[in-house]
């Protein structure tokens, strides 16, 4: 094989995974946050969840797409171990809808007569101003790039004469002598390339190629589908390696799911292959390079084996689910540990989509409001603190909560611009800019609480106190605060436009109403020597920057609900 062949045939298999990512964003896209919403609400019992994971990946075409997100799910608490459990079992059935597409028209049909006219179908609808057309566009682009890919990886590898190919041919006779170990060795080498290149699909459209040639036979064919089955679930173990315990549980569910399937299929080997041969028509005897019918039906024999195999897999393990629960629970210990000091849901980078990667942001900055909402929790109990230790054990809190705030805005924005480069919806791109204004809002209360957080440190080492009337003003001024990011946080959670925003404007109101009166009152008191000229100073520092953090909070609101609130 020379190197130009070589680049040849990775050329043809990058046009193919290219086709795959392109189909599977394109269908996320002109579903919008369906497919989301759907795996999220859809999973109520183990029986739900097997058909949402099934359905989920049948639509998205990816079910690496669909075992990330159950991940992340899992992560943010949305789903259950058990829950997600179910829905990649179900990912695992709707995952061999893939290759049955492949073996009936990539193989079945003279596909690059077609591909073209399509190309031009994409290009036509890619210029509609409509954002649904042109992500239709999209997908027929993909749907071309795919089957243009197995195209020609197929009529390449039929002109370098595989079959004739001495080397090749060596290798694949020399592992059929070794028994039993030899379907071990395929096994691993389809678990290895489905790694390498974090695609299930590529690789069981190279092991159609190389048993419709007669290269491999169905035997060997079969054992690199199995190895194809465990590879797959390599991606959802990486991205949940910096997740929470519960995501990385259900991630290793995926594994030892697969790996339970392959251990008892690989006992009843033979048998079972040819039960599944029979129920197609195909004989495992019979010699490919001589029956061109034989040719077609050995993908048909892939592809329904890797579809009972699934089957039978999730049939088995189906009734066991609380138990595969208990196992993998006791696999991965640990208590949920404070997660203050990072991100919680993007620490594993983007995701397979840039849609996807956008709700992991939705969830982060969500947090990140949380955490802001925390630090704000400080400050009243700083103003309480007598003892210097605790205070300033609490105050150094303070400032450490400030410096992650602005290193989870930087990390967050980066992350955003990172989405903002891949193919995202009009809906998705207005969605991403106001993300961007939240966190910068969202750090700016976490500045106006360390600002007043110095206030009272500064009035703290100058020994000054507040009078308990200044004290009651501030407490309330700090409970309609606190009302503003409940209200803030409850609009953020919000998924289906339930909250009204308009509630956090009343509350607005009611703190620039309380800080002008406040403001107007603290003249009077000075001048009447009710406390000197600094502690109304740090009085209405505190009232100031209250009332500032009420802006902010308003703000974060407009930007999500993408209104501009006004009385």
């Amino acid at each position: 094989m020379t190197v130009y062949t070589f680049l040849t045939l990775l050329g043809c298999l990058a046009l193919l995974m290219f086709g795959m990512k392109m189909m599977s964003e394109a269908l996320q896209k002109l579903t919008g946050g369906g497919l989301r919403k759907v795996l999220g609400t859809m999973t109520t019992n183990r029986f739900t969840g097997i058909c949402t994971g099934a359905l989920v990946t049948s639509a998205v075409q990816s079910s690496t797409a669909t075992t990330v997100l159950t991940v992340s799910f899992v992560n943010a608490g949305l789903l259950t171990l058990s829950q997600a459990i179910s829905v990649i079992m179900g990912a695992n059935i709707g995952t061999t809808v893939t290759a049955w597409i492949i073996a009936l028209f990539g193989f079945s049909f003279q596909m690059s007569a077609i591909v073209f006219p399509l190309f031009a179908v994409g290009i036509i609808s890619s210029y509609f101003k409509k954002p649904g057309a042109r992500s239709f566009g999209e997908f027929i682009f993909g749907f071309s790039f795919l089957f243009l890919g197995i195209a020609t990886l197929r009529e390449n590898a039929i002109a370098m004469d595989l079959p004739h190919n001495e080397a090749v041919m060596s290798f694949f006779v020399s592992c059929r002598d070794l028994g039993f170990f030899s379907y071990i060795v395929f096994l691993l080498l389809g678990g290895i390339l489905t790694m390498c290149v974090q695609s299930s699909v590529a690789i069981m459209a190279i092991t159609m190629i190389l048993c419709s040639t007669g290269v491999a036979d169905i035997y060997q064919g079969i054992a690199l589908v199995l190895g194809e089955n465990i590879g797959t679930t390599i991606t959802s173990n990486i991205v949940a390696m910096n997740a929470n315990p519960s995501a990385r549980r259900a991630a290793l569910s995926h594994l030892i799911f697969n790996l339970f399937g392959v251990c008892w299929v690989l006992l009843v080997f033979r048998l079972f292959i040819s039960f599944v041969c029979r129920l197609v028509g195909f004989d495992p005897e019979a010699d490919i390079t001589q029956d061109p019918d034989a040719a077609t039906r050995i993908n048909y024999a892939l592809c329904a084996f890797h579809t009972a195999f699934n089957l039978c897999n999730v049939l088995i393990l189906v009734w066991f689910i609380p138990q595969f629960e208990k196992v993998v629970s006791k696999i991965i210990r640990g208590k949920e540990e404070d997660e203050d000091m990072r991100l919680k849901f993007i620490s594993g980078g983007l995701l397979s989509t840039a849609e996807l990667s956008l709700l992991e942001a939705r969830k982060e900055i969500n947090h990140f409001a949380m955490r802001a909402h925390r630090m704000f929790g400080f400050v009243p109990q700083l103003l309480k603190l007598d003892d210097p230790d605790d205070f300033t054990k609490l105050f150094a809190r303070i400032e450490k909560y400030e410096n992650i705030s602005d290193n989870m805005e930087v990390e967050i924005a980066d992350y955003l611009n990172r989405v903002s480069e891949g193919k995202l919806s009009g809906e998705s791109k207005m969605q991403l800019r106001c993300m961007l204004r939240e966190i910068s809002e969202i750090e700016s209360i976490c500045d106006s609480c360390y600002n007043m957080s110095r206030v009272i440190n500064r009035k703290y080492k100058a020994k000054e106190s507040f009078t308990e009337e200044q004290i009651s003003h501030i407490q309330h001024m700090w409970g309609l605060c606190d009302k503003a990011l409940t209200q803030m946080e409850k609009v953020l959670a919000d998924t289906d436009h339930s909250v009204d925003p308009r509630e956090s404007l009343y509350i607005e109101n009611e703190i620039n109403i309380y800080r002008t009166q406040l403001k107007e009152n603290n003249v009077a008191d000075v001048n009447d020597k009710k406390y000197d000229y600094q502690t109304g100073v740090n009085y209405m520092d505190i009232i100031g920057d209250s009332e500032k953090l009420g802006d902010y909070a308003i703000n974060v609101v407009e930007a999500h609900a993408q209104v501009k609130l006004t009385t």
